[in-house]
């Protein structure tokens, strides 16, 4: 559904920030000296654009200029989220401990909230027949398969000697093959795998470059430039390329188009990317702590989505005015904002941070918690960093 530093006066060399040791409490709630406030921002910043993209969904029918939001918000708001993921996963190497934070952190909250969104399903729609099919992620939960995906395939990209061009291959490849199916919603772990990857690639360094007042300068052009290229784009593109749910030829698209939107998406999501993490303030903000709750906004705001639809929220006449719009908007960022907060946290974090220490027979020789697997904490590691954070149809979005 792609973590940048403070710089003073331009220097010839960029110094890495001092590093810290992670985070030793288990329940989110890092103390703010062991968490690094700029990631938490990052993080919060992102899912109130997903949140607020989602909301913009029934929107764009009848209004051009929120038609071209969405696009624009969809080029990199996962891109972005992703390489953050990507950047907290590189130094993944299947440890037992590790693997148990990606079972507990990852694999299990999938299938609760799997089995959650169809019981949703069932009750919110009248469907009492709808069926599970845990292989076939339901709406927003496709994040969590793929990040479970890519995670263990993390030791893979730290050996191979050209992981990027290999990654981007493989994206471009899945873009044109409808015979990959539908199971764990692979076109959609493959053909976001480079963002993933690149964010393995990534070190502290590049994040203070971005962080360079030329990049915060020249982010403002680019940011326009895309707005501008997105309203003219939506007669004449289906923004639902930015999915990468479908092959090119699900969509109705020859084969080598899929090539060129898959690579062209690309660098357009990186380039966007940098352009919100150079504004991404360094320093805490009112929001810094949210960021610590960022899967539990992302998981449970899905519902309210959902409902909005289902129960027709959104057939009111104000709502499609300008002034509705407006609040439409600032309604999505406020739920998702209060699903971050700490007390959702608590009644949540059963379902969405279980404990499983009863399922496993030990650490696998390591007590310390090195980073959350999903890519919630912020933490600046000692070293490399370690942890991040419908049935299927022709095309979905999310």
């Amino acid at each position: 559904m792609l973590h940048v530093r403070n710089q003073r006066a331009p220097l010839p060399e960029v110094r890495a920030t001092k590093a810290v040791p992670p985070p030793t409490v288990t329940d989110g709630q890092a103390r703010a000296t062991s968490r690094d406030p700029f990631f938490d921002n990052a993080k919060y910043l992102a899912i109130v654009l997903v949140a607020i993209g989602h909301a913009w969904t029934p929107l764009r029918e009848d209004s051009r200029t929120a038609a071209a939001l969405y696009m624009f918000v969809y080029a990199f708001h996962m891109p972005a989220f992703i390489m953050i993921a990507g950047y907290f996963s590189r130094n993944f190497t299947a440890r037992p401990h590790q693997l148990k934070r990606l079972v507990s952190g990852v694999l299990v909250p999938y299938l609760i909230f799997g089995v959650a969104y169809v019981l949703f399903v069932r009750w919110g729609t009248d469907s009492p027949d709808y069926p599970f099919a845990l292989l076939d992620p339901y709406y927003l939960t496709w994040f969590l398969i793929a990040l479970f995906v890519w995670r263990l395939t993390a030791p893979l990209w730290n050996v191979v000697r050209w992981p990027m061009p290999i990654a981007l291959a493989i994206a471009a490849l899945a873009s044109f093959a409808p015979s990959l199916g539908d199971d764990l919603n692979i076109q959609r772990v493959l053909q976001f795998l480079p963002f993933f990857v690149l964010g393995m690639r990534l070190r502290p360094e590049h994040f203070e470059l971005a962080r360079r007042r030329e990049v915060r300068l020249a982010a403002l052009p680019v940011f326009l430039c895309a707005l501008a290229t997105a309203y003219w784009a939506v007669p004449r593109m289906d923004a639902s390329w930015f999915y990468r749910s479908s092959s090119a030829q699900e969509m109705g698209f020859e084969w080598w188009i899929g090539v060129v939107m898959s690579l062209a998406l690309f660098g357009c999501g990186l380039v966007l990317s940098v352009a919100f993490l150079s504004w991404v303030p360094r320093h805490r903000r009112w929001y810094t702590a949210l960021g610590a709750g960022t899967i539990y906004g992302y998981l449970l705001h899905g519902f309210v989505v959902k409902a909005s639809r289902w129960w027709e929220w959104y057939d009111a006449a104000w709502v499609h005015t300008p002034g509705g719009r407006v609040v439409v908007t600032a309604l999505g960022a406020l739920v998702v904002t209060l699903l971050c907060t700490a007390p959702v946290r608590r009644v949540f974090r059963c379902l969405v941070e279980p404990s499983l220490n009863w399922a496993f027979r030990g650490d696998g020789g390591s007590s310390r918690r090195e980073g959350d697997e999903r890519g919630e904490a912020g933490a600046t590691p000692r070293g490399n960093p370690e942890g991040p954070s419908g049935n299927r149809r022709p095309v979905k979005a999310g």
